[in-house]
């Protein structure tokens, strides 16, 4: 039985990427043992950084590095509010950080205390997006030279800034900054735009959508109809959680793959979509729901239910948190597909050890734990500031707010 024991938790805030970064770093009180494990929450990470240090830390210091269930169970319930985001992150971050050093102790890879590779690597789909159809089907043929064959298509931000269209929307008097969109305009452009990629592209790769939540029901319903000639590999999050009793009526609609998840925080909310055999995907951001504890749990539960994974991993997911999630990735069977922003040299710099892409795949190295490291020195260079995300503030045109 490991005596080792919590010495410290550390937050560590950096933005190599232009993106602010929150990573948690446990350390023991054997020199040198420590684990890394992602928190962010990029819109609100002074919010999870906090949560860390004054509620966490006071919370873990001296308790065993080993008790992983035990301390996860302790940190959601110790605060009696929980499955917020913020609170979730924090967890996350102490979670994922227990099983590199869990790792570390046994002298081998995560995905090997969970029962060992089923692949050797992980199936990507990444972006193209631009302003015009003729952009996004430039970006999406670089990103086939690159070895993608997994290809997310958006024509703009979630329905807005389409080659200045935006500019041409009839809005009132007197209505309110924030960005702008028309979902008639949005989807109208977005079917346009699937028609050029699939006469000029051919089914040489898979293409893939993300609605955003940004359609009513009915909008939704009578998109992914549409959608149907262009035979998508799954239409993402094309209604929100909260209108997740629509997702029957939609599935009865269209024979289009669905992933729903990404805004999940809740238990509550993921068990009618998986028990309904309402989705084919699920989209949620590990790091949202407490780590890589309960997603284990989460995917076993999809499984049985015939429903495969496609964790959410954006550019504000830490390559700490993309190298946790590709454990999972190729030790649960029913992997599906794993999102990528790919990473910049800058991040590689600040996080050793980021995982390897190559040719629309992404690998695991060998190393025990989590396989990944931070220069903290380095991270230091990519200080985080709070940045204002406009995309957020989305309306109508009638100047009414709308879902993100």
């Amino acid at each position: 039985m490991s005596l080792t024991t919590i010495r410290d938790v550390r937050v560590i805030l950096t933005a190599p990427a232009g993106i602010d970064l929150a990573v948690v770093k446990v350390e023991t009180g054997e020199p040198e043992l420590y684990g890394l494990g992602c928190a962010t929450f990029t819109q609100r990470y002074e919010a999870v950084a906090t949560a860390v240090r004054e509620y966490l830390r006071p919370l873990l210091v001296g308790r065993r590095v080993d008790a992983i269930e035990d301390t996860w169970h302790l940190m959601m319930n110790s605060g009696y509010w929980r499955n917020g985001p913020v609170l979730n992150n924090a967890v996350s971050g102490v979670d994922e950080a227990l099983w590199d050093i869990k790792g570390k102790q046994a002298g081998m890879p995560v995905y090997e205390l969970w029962g060992g590779c089923c692949r050797p690597a992980a199936t990507l789909y990444t972006h193209a997006e631009g302003a015009t159809s003729e952009e996004v089907e430039e970006h999406a043929r670089a990103l086939m030279a690159d070895g993608y064959r997994y290809i997310r298509c958006q024509l703009g931000i979630y329905g807005g800034h389409m080659g200045g269209a935006q500019q041409q929307l009839s809005t009132p008097k007197a209505a309110l900054e924030g960005a702008y969109y028309d979902p008639g305009q949005y989807t109208r452009a977005t079917l346009s735009m699937f028609e050029r990629l699939r006469s000029l592209l051919g089914y040489e790769a898979e293409l893939l959508h993300d609605v955003h939540e940004r359609l009513t029901p009915a909008e939704a319903i009578r998109f992914a109809c549409d959608l149907e000639p262009y035979r998508l590999f799954f239409l993402e999050d094309p209604l929100a959680p909260e209108d997740s009793a629509w997702l029957a009526n939609l599935r009865m609609h269209t024979h289009t793959p669905l992933a729903m998840g990404e805004l999940i925080t809740n238990p509550a909310e993921w068990m009618g979509l998986i028990q309904g055999r309402l989705i084919d995907y699920l989209r949620v951001h590990v790091s949202q729901i407490g780590g890589v504890s309960p997603a284990r749990k989460l995917a076993a539960l999809c499984e049985a239910y015939g429903i495969r994974t496609a964790w959410h991993g954006p550019g504000d997911l830490s390559p700490v948190g993309a190298a946790a999630q590709l454990h999972l990735d190729v030790s649960c069977h029913n992997f599906g597909i794993q999102e990528t922003a790919q990473f910049t040299e800058a991040e590689r710099e600040v996080f050793p050890g980021t995982p390897l892409i190559e040719n629309g795949y992404m690998y695991p190295n060998d190393r025990p734990g989590l396989g990944i490291d931070i220069d903290e020195r380095a991270a230091a260079r990519y200080p985080c500031r709070r940045r204002e995300h406009k995309w957020l503030q989305a309306r109508r045109p009638d100047g009414s707010a709308a879902r993100p």
